[in-house]
């Protein structure tokens, strides 16, 4: 009888979801050496893989690239999947939740041109393409003059649309092309001052069934407990907010010391014309209490209207 133990990962099939599900089974196979540990990837096509030629905003948002991965998750066929955190909805499944979260990689944005190096070198009218609302609506504000071009698919896709030409610049998550060794064409590495970052940008949470504790334990190890607490912060302020890819919200939180978590948190029209940026720094031990009361403060200072406001325009879009 066999008797050395499996796990299954569920993972969507782009490159960057690969590298990301690699690097959890390289994790759990060497902290579980002991035990013989073996972990098996199983690669699930998502719909937001297979729909490429829509906005996210249009076609349902970050749900998009999960549902099919808790699916597995619930009918038995893989023990655990592997997200980016950016893209893990507020509310989960029942019987489902993020069990660990990962060191995070870099969080910022990254600028990526053949001809300018910088935000500010970019020449009037320049086309950028990008994804997200978020992003979107930062430069605008910035440079009303750009044009947002959308941009989907992996990074690979993205960075090959450049080089072909069609773009002036693009912008995409500074981990995604750090892991993928894909830094060839990055001008800039944008200061979260700058451009805040997304909910959750950088960092990769494992989902599993909460009930399962055979595979909590194992996963205790991968654990990050300054990520996690900067993410739950990030994720209250998100889930407070209602938001989704269909607002333009971001948020980003650090540790500024050992005890101490500073989160800035903005909500914007699609243009950036409309914009509140908030930040506040509180106790860690409680990071979701901390989200929670920054996304009050920008409620209370006037973010619904401007947050009703992006939601009419995406839907017009």
């Amino acid at each position: 009888m066999n008797t050395v133990p499996i796990l299954r990962i569920g993972t969507r099939g782009s490159a960057l979801a690969l590298w990301q599900a690699h690097w959890v089974q390289n994790l759990l196979q060497e902290a579980h050496r002991d035990i013989g540990l073996t972990v098996e990837l199983v690669t699930i096509v998502t719909k937001g893989d297979r729909i490429l030629d829509a906005p996210l905003a249009k076609v349902g948002g970050k749900g998009l690239f999960v549902k099919e991965l808790e699916e597995a998750l619930l009918d038995g066929r893989v023990d655990l999947a592997v997200h980016s955190m950016k893209d893990v909805p507020a509310v989960f499944p029942e019987g489902l939740g993020i069990t660990a979260i990962l060191e995070r990689e870099d969080p910022r944005d990254a600028l990526l041109s053949l001809s300018y190096d910088s935000l500010e070198a970019l020449p009037q009218g320049a086309k950028i393409g990008s994804s997200s609302l978020r992003r979107q609506s930062q430069l605008l504000r910035k440079r009303p003059d750009l044009q947002m071009v959308s941009l989907r698919g992996n990074v690979n896709t993205r960075i090959q649309r450049l080089e072909e030409g069609r773009f002036d610049a693009i912008i995409l998550a500074a981990a995604g092309v750090k892991r993928l060794e894909m830094t060839q064409h990055v001008v800039s590495w944008i200061d979260p001052e700058q451009m805040i970052p997304a909910v959750g940008q950088g960092a990769v949470g494992v989902e599993t069934r909460v009930a399962d504790r055979r595979i909590l334990k194992l996963l205790k190890p991968l654990e990050h407990p300054d990520t996690r607490d900067c993410v739950l912060a990030e994720r209250a302020f998100l889930t407070r907010l209602e938001g989704g890819c269909q607002v333009p919200i971001a948020a980003h939180a650090r540790l500024k010391d050992d005890e101490t978590i500073h989160l800035i948190g903005r909500v914007s029209s699609l243009d950036g014309s409309h914009a509140l940026t908030m930040e506040t720094k509180g106790a860690r031990n409680n990071p979701a209490e901390l989200g929670d009361l920054l996304a009050s403060q920008l409620l209370d200072a006037g973010a619904a209207a401007i947050l009703a406001e992006a939601l009419r325009d995406a839907e017009a879009q």
